[in-house]
This record gives structure tokens, C-alpha cells and sequence, in this order.
């Protein structure tokens, strides 16, 4: 390591300030523990993915998990269906004890329609976390399909899981606090609040104690658990703030817009704050490099393997679900 003295007599190195994490860096650390479940199994577990429409981003989704399922020893079928037929085969899938997982790339028919064929999904085989009962544990920070024998633990949707990984590995979580409150003392702003990653990601960061500001074209919104966070669960606040009035005190700022024209004023990070991007488009400028602490430029390789440690999380709960029975 090299130093550098100015005229002022001060000096400064040329090490690089800001760490780039790699999603790569991320899977892999993952992977070891999905891979030692897998052997637990013994056997291959079925993924299918169910595509009804033309979206390349879709396609590409669908690609990716085909790949990490043959790579790490998953079976994945691809069946593309007519949208209108869409329903029945979900269904049927359900009813297929062959099936462990299943997961349906969005959107199909969008708005409401969309929502409905969420909920067609069986519990037991939503390797998503979009069924309402998952949706409902995680807003309500219920975290156990089975509150009391705690046996079956509730599956998380794949994107916001996977930033919180990226969030506990880079250690954002603060692992001396008592589980459920290692965000406590952290301030997160999130440029995003679709229901299917921005707005559950602000309610699990939130209900893990952290500070969170959502913000979308409408506005922002204040997710907090209270002073001290006393409170069991998050809620939700309508502010007047604006962006700048909150990305200025965050410790953590997470993209999410879909939008090549779209980049985040670098003026607003502060000084040693962490950037995660979870769009597919590049929502940081590469001179984000010269504030932040920590620069995460993509995610996807940690969702893929959310997605199969999810995959594995529905047999273990399918599995403790039959021993309760007998």
C-alpha cells in the first residue's frame, strides 16, 4: 500500500476506499449450505417454472434457474403455457406429488389478474413467498408457519431475502443484538415499493429494526418499528419528506428502478454508506465508488439461490407438517 503527501503535509493512500461485493461472492458463501441440505435430501427435488409470456426479462429469470438447478444438483422443467391456460396447470402441479416447487414468472396478465394466480399456488409449494399466508406472517413479523411448535419456518419473497443476506454478510447486522432487532440503530432508504420486492423488503428490514424510508414517485414512506423499537411489528407512515430530506442520513440506500435513464444523485450518499442495486438496469453511477463504503452493483445470483434454498425450506416444512399429523 502505497501513501501520497500533499502540499499540506498531510498524506493520504491510494488503497480504494470502496469494496465492491459481487453477488458471485454472496452465492457462493450460500451455496455451501444449500449444497449440505441437498445431501441431508438425498435425492434431487423437482423445480418447475411455469412461463405465459414473452417478457426477456422473464425468459432470462427462467434461464438463470435452470442453470443453478442442473449446476447444483436440482431437477428444473420449463413448461410454457398458453396464459388462458395457465390456471389449470398450476393447479395441477399442486395436486403432483412429483412437484416440490413452484414458481411462476410474472407478469402474466398484470394488475389483479396477476395477484389471483399468486394465490393459486399451493403453500406448501410456493417457492416465492407470494401466497397471502406468507405475506400476511412476514407484514405481521410472524415468522413461523407454526407459531407455537415452530417447526415450519415462513418462507421470504427471493429478492428482498436476498438483499437481506447481502445485508447480513457485508454486516449490516449486527449480530451481538438479539435476533428479530440486528437492524436496530440502522437507517435504509429504499428507491422502490412494487409490491413484489420494494414494499416487503422495507417491512422485513423494518420489523428487524431498522429505520426505513420507501420511496416511489408518490412519495415517501416512514416503516419503523417505534422508539427503541418496542413495537412487535412494523408501521407505516405517510411523510412529506422528499428523497434528499432522508438518502443524506442513511447507512444503507437500495436501489430497485427499472429505468436505464435512472441514476441515483451521488450527492445524496453519504460519506461510508453502503449501495445495494437490485435492478437489472444500473441504477448507481460507477462514481458512486468515491462515497460509499460498500457498493453492491447487481443481486441476481443471490436470488437464484434463495430460490433453491427455499426450494429445500418447503420439503423440511412439508415433511415437519406430516410428523404434526401423526
Amino acid at each position: 500500500m502505497s501513501t501520497t503527501q500533499h502540499p499540506s503535509g498531510a498524506h493520504h493512500t491510494d488503497a480504494p476506499s470502496c469494496k465492491v461485493v459481487l453477488a458471485q461472492t454472496v452465492a457462493k458463501s450460500l451455496l455451501s449450505e444449500v449444497q449440505e441440505n441437498l445431501k441431508k435430501l438425498g435425492r434431487s427435488p423437482l423445480l418447475v417454472g411455469f412461463l405465459a409470456n414473452s417478457d426477456p426479462a422473464a425468459r432470462m429469470y427462467a434461464d438463470w434457474t435452470e442453470k443453478a438447478c442442473k449446476e447444483n444438483g436440482f431437477q428444473f422443467q420449463l413448461r410454457e403455457v398458453d396464459k388462458e391456460d395457465l390456471e389449470e396447470a398450476i393447479i395441477a402441479a399442486n395436486e403432483d406429488d412429483a412437484v416440490d416447487g413452484i414458481i411462476v414468472y410474472f407478469p402474466v396478465f398484470g394488475g389483479g389478474q396477476d395477484r389471483y394466480l399468486q394465490q393459486i399456488t399451493s403453500v406448501s409449494k410456493d417457492v416465492e413467498g407470494l401466497s397471502h399466508q406468507y405475506l400476511f406472517n412476514m407484514y405481521q413479523n410472524i415468522r413461523y408457519l407454526d407459531p407455537k411448535t415452530k417447526a415450519q419456518k415462513c418462507l421470504l419473497p427471493c429478492t428482498p431475502l436476498a438483499v437481506i443476506k447481502i445485508l447480513e454478510y457485508i454486516g449490516v447486522y449486527n449480530s451481538i443484538l438479539p435476533y428479530g432487532n440486528r437492524l436496530f440503530g440502522r437507517t435504509v432508504t429504499i428507491v422502490n415499493r412494487s409490491e413484489i420486492v420494494g414494499r416487503p423488503l422495507a417491512a422485513l428490514l423494518a420489523n428487524d429494526g431498522a429505520n426505513v424510508y420507501s420511496v416511489d414517485i408518490t412519495g415517501v414512506q416512514h416503516y419503523t418499528r417505534g422508539a427503541g423499537i418496542k413495537m412487535k411489528q412494523h408501521q407505516v407512515h405517510d411523510t412529506d419528506f422528499k428523497l434528499e430530506d432522508v438518502a443524506p442520513k442513511s447507512d444503507v440506500i437500495i436501489t430497485g428502478v427499472p429505468s436505464k435513464d435512472y441514476k441515483f444523485p451521488l450527492e445524496l450518499v453519504k460519506d461510508g454508506a453502503v449501495c445495494i442495486n437490485f435492478s437489472s438496469e444500473k441504477n448507481f453511477d460507477l462514481a458512486v465508488k468515491e462515497r460509499a463504503s460498500i457498493y453492491v452493483p447487481a443481486i441476481g445470483k443471490v436470488t437464484i439461490v434463495v430460490l433453491l434454498r427455499n426450494l429445500l425450506r418447503l420439503i423440511e416444512n412439508r415433511e415437519a407438517a406430516k410428523k404434526a399429523a401423526n
